[in-house]
């Protein structure tokens, strides 16, 4: 390598705060970022475990505009690395990338750009990182930094674990002085240190910031009629951007066509559409075309897409980490944004015997912790907030009122004897039948396969026929968390059967509580009161600058949030700048976007002032 080891030379101006104001269009740091920006510039490497919406790429995109030399940025997604790319050049940024997406003409362009000192960003893969090719290619340019987002990859605690990213450890030889900054938004403590071990990192700067997203509001929904439950959620966001995440690509393609069956602008994606048709659904989505995608979890990792206002589980994802970063897709503008989980015990067992079909190996081990905490997540009868803080080692004691536990906390109530009417019917049943069968038994129902085993004939028929099946529902998933009835996985249904400690409960030994079951939690809590932006922007002016920013967008072919993001809108929307100066105080408005976007906004500004002005005048 020709100037790759030499260390890394800072210019004196800009400064990092110059370089926020006048390229990114933000007034002041956000927490955190200042101090991770300045250890990089003094040399220093860094593992930053930084909140989704937190300003995370901002961390290392400010150090590469500081140092003379080239950025290396490694990110694991095609689509992340032109979404970044994109908005870095919106920004009058000399940014671009190299991956197998492009053409050799175009990999040609970006290689004579990086040779002739062009680049101040370069991205790549970690696979192509670090082959012999690219290090001949790198030689001519002076490496004075690397950045590794999505760190965690490189783990095996790690939710997302990519052998490629292993080979990462070599960078810190091939690169001695240019400082390495790892960065994740989610990563518990084994994964951190992983990280930090496998990277060779040098007295590393740790940044661990909060993992709170306040802006998210977290509800878990039972499943009851889990699509008409999904349908009703969707109808009540009134065409906002969100994404509806699936365990299968069947349901995918079922729950997107009902959904554009109920007038819904939806669009199934999947890995196993042809690659042309997901890059498709993914444009359309990011450029406001489509408003809701139902997807596998291979969609969403390379998308910046600010304004998603939702995303829902359909499915129990396989880990808190998983549905961690999956929620964190929404609300990135710091705008309000709904996490909506649909469950039953059902779709745990489910996961816990594809689980156990595996090998039995250190891996499964991991697999299983993490399974084991995304279910007490989805039973547990406190804070949803705090139990997804605590799992990252962020402890805290004051609920958030801003998740259904908190908004609409479980009511308790004497439950021995509803307890002990379902575990009876259970028995007598002969423990071989699933929730909905031993309902239908309890609640007498006129059942042909009840009739045709002899079962209306049993004691415990109709025992509970007073009661909704809603409600016998929730005592079952109850009793399961608690232990008293376990949830049996076979070759065709679950089954329920009794545990141990269920003598106790039917003898009535020991006395049971049990919470009111909490029917379509969702329609009961409202809107979303965190968060709120900007508190008194003009609602009429913010449509027509979002309608304005779309024609933009299409004219730039670019996605609506490159142009400005819906804060920023917002902002323009209460303060009204109509001159260059007022427009620079804005947020998220620099001075290459005042420049290339800035006029018309100001004019249709202008234009509303006008109209304003004249409606008072005419009172």
């Amino acid at each position: 390598m020709l100037d790759s080891h030499l260390s890394p030379k800072i210019i004196e101006k800009p400064t990092a705060l110059s370089v926020l104001k006048s390229v990114f269009g933000y007034q002041s740091f956000r927490k955190g970022q200042e101090e991770v920006i300045n250890a990089a510039l003094n040399g220093q490497d860094a593992l930053v475990v930084m909140a989704t919406g937190n300003g995370k790429s901002l961390c290392y995109q400010i150090p590469a505009l500081c140092f003379a030399g080239l950025t290396l940025v490694i990110s694991p997604l095609i689509s992340l690395m032109k979404d970044q790319v994109d908005q870095l050049q919106a920004n009058g940024i000399e940014a671009d990338f190299l991956n197998s997406s492009q053409t050799l003409e175009q990999q040609k362009q970006v290689q004579n750009k990086l040779i002739s000192g062009q680049l101040k960003l370069l991205y790549v893969s970690p696979e192509k990182v670090m082959t012999n090719s690219f290090f001949q290619l790198i030689s001519y340019s002076r490496v004075s930094f690397i950045a590794i987002d999505e760190a965690h990859c490189i783990s095996q605690w790690g939710h997302d674990f990519r052998p490629e990213y292993s080979q990462l450890g070599g960078l810190k030889a091939s690169f001695p002085h240019a400082p390495i900054m790892a960065l994740t938004a989610t990563a518990d403590y084994s994964t951190r240190q992983d990280i930090l071990t496998h990277l060779n990192l040098e007295n590393p700067h740790k940044y661990i910031g909060s993992f709170d997203r306040p802006n998210i509001r977290y509800t878990l929904e039972e499943k009851y009629k889990p699509m008409e439950q999904l349908t009703r959620f969707v109808l009540a966001q009134k065409g906002k951007s969100g994404i509806i995440y699936c365990n299968s690509r069947n349901k995918v393609e079922r729950i997107a066509e009902s959904l554009r069956n109920k007038g819904v602008s939806a669009a199934a994606y999947h890995a196993g559409m042809e690659t042309a048709l997901r890059e498709r659904v993914q444009q359309d989505f990011q450029r406001d075309n489509v408003q809701v995608v139902v997807a596998t979890i291979a969609f969403g990792m390379g998308i910046n897409k600010s304004n998603v206002r939702f995303v829902a589980h359909f499915d129990l994802p396989r880990s808190i980490e998983s549905y961690y970063q999956e929620t964190g897709r929404a609300g990135r503008d710091d705008l309000p944004a709904e996490a909506v989980l649909f469950y039953e015990p059902a779709d745990y067992a489910w996961l816990q015997k594809i689980l156990l079909e595996k090998p039995e190996t250190p891996q499964r081990q991991i697999e299983q912790h993490k399974l084991e905490a995304i279910g007490e997540f989805a039973e547990s009868q406190t804070c949803r907030r705090l139990v997804l803080l605590n799992y990252f080692g962020e402890h805290r004691q004051t609920p958030c009122n801003n998740c259904d536990i908190c908004l609409d906390p479980p009511k308790k109530y004497d439950g021995l004897v509803d307890a002990q009417k379902v575990m009876s019917t259970i028995y007598r049943v002969g423990q071989c039948f699933g929730a909905h069968y031993v309902i239908a038994v309890l609640r007498g129902m006129h059942n042909q396969k009840i009739i045709e085993r002899q079962h209306h004939k049993l004691s415990v028929y109709g025992i509970g026929k007073d009661k909704s099946k809603e409600h016998w529902q929730s005592v079952i998933r109850q009793l399961i968390h608690l232990g008293f009835v376990q949830q049996v996985i076979g070759e065709l249904n679950p089954t329920l059967q009794l545990t141990e400690s269920a003598k106790a409960i039917l003898k009535g030994e020991e006395p049971l509580e049990l919470a009111m079951p909490r029917i379509s939690a969702i329609s009961k809590i409202g809107h979303n009161p965190q968060r709120q932006g900007v508190a008194n922007y003009d609602k009429d002016l913010f449509a027509r600058l979002r309608f304005l920013r779309k024609q933009i967008a299409d004219k730039e072919n670019i996605p609506p949030y490159i142009v400005f993001n819906d804060a920023t809108l917002q902002e323009m929307a209460q303060y009204m700048p109509t001159s260059n100066i007022e427009m620079l105080q804005i947020n998220g408005v620099g001075s290459i976007k005042l420049e290339r976007f800035g006029q018309p906004f100001m004019a249709l500004i202008q234009e509303h002032k006008a109209i304003l002005a004249k409606a008072q005048n005419n009172q």
